[in-house]
């Protein structure tokens, strides 16, 4: 698995920033950047929140945790995730079991598609 210095240097290079470019958006010296993505130093979470929104991609992504940068960060889906969690226990344990049902679907769809 990627590490997050290797994930911050890959995203910022997409991004066509200079590790001088992006510590002046953090307001730190380059020679950080450098540390940050050779797993020198690790950064706060509150860094890691300021880099990921800097670079347009997740905390998620940039800590390895996800391998899709894009995964949170479609509005429509964010906006209902919310309204689910502001659910009672009940009715989001419905709605849960309902997705679980139509991802088992879906995979049993895939499985067989591909043989």
């Amino acid at each position: 698995m990627d590490s997050f210095g290797n994930r911050l240097r890959e995203i910022r290079k997409e991004k066509n920033l200079s590790q001088n470019e992006l510590a002046k958006l953090l307001e730190t010296n380059h020679s950080v950047i450098g540390k940050y993505e050779r797993d020198e130093v690790k950064p706060s979470i509150d860094v890691v929140k300021k880099i990921a929104s800097f670079l347009d991609t997740t905390v998620a992504y940039l800590l390895g945790e996800d391998q899709n940068q894009d995964l949170f960060k479609d509005p429509d889906m964010l906006r209902r995730l919310k309204e689910i969690n502001n659910m009672p226990d009940e009715d989001k344990r419905h709605v849960l079991y309902n997705i679980d049902a139509v991802l088992r679907d879906f995979r049993t769809r895939q499985a067989y598609a591909t043989h």
